[in-house]
């Protein structure tokens, strides 16, 4: 499996988390093993990007709401998109993950599980982060 089908899984990981509101270990293993995901290195970039974007939520959700139109809030972005960009966003600022890289990812995503706005919207929000942490 590669990084790229990786960063999928650990999406939709992400994902049953915001609908689901929290999951535990045990539903974490029954995920893995459900998608068929094996080998060390696959299962701790999941579990190393799950684990990570819920020990910094709070700055992740801030960057978010900090980058969003004016009188928009974070419940107002479809969950699909707030995933996306937390782990886009966990990627960029506390991973090894070139920024770039990270950001054509979760366009890719963005193009798959989302709306027709969801790319540009996303593109958007992570630009004025790398700009405004000074990413380079």
């Amino acid at each position: 499996m590669n990084r790229t089908a990786i960063r999928e899984n650990t999406f939709k990981l992400i994902y049953s988390n915001e609908i689901q509101k929290e999951i535990d270990e045990e539903q974490i293993e029954i995920f893995i093993e459900a998608n068929s995901i094996e080998g060390e290195e696959q299962i701790g970039y999941i579990k190393n990007s799950f684990y990570g974007i819920q020990k910094n939520i709070e700055e992740i959700k801030e960057l978010i709401e900090k980058n969003l139109k004016e009188k928009w809030t974070i419940q107002r972005i479809s969950k699909i998109d707030v995933s996306i960009l937390k782990l886009a966003i966990y990627e960029i600022l506390y991973s090894e993950v070139p920024y770039k890289v990270a950001i054509n990812e979760a366009i890719e995503l963005a193009k798959k599980y989302g709306d027709d706005n969801s790319k540009k919207f996303i593109n958007g929000i992570l630009a004025s982060i790398v700009k405004e942490k000074d990413i380079s």
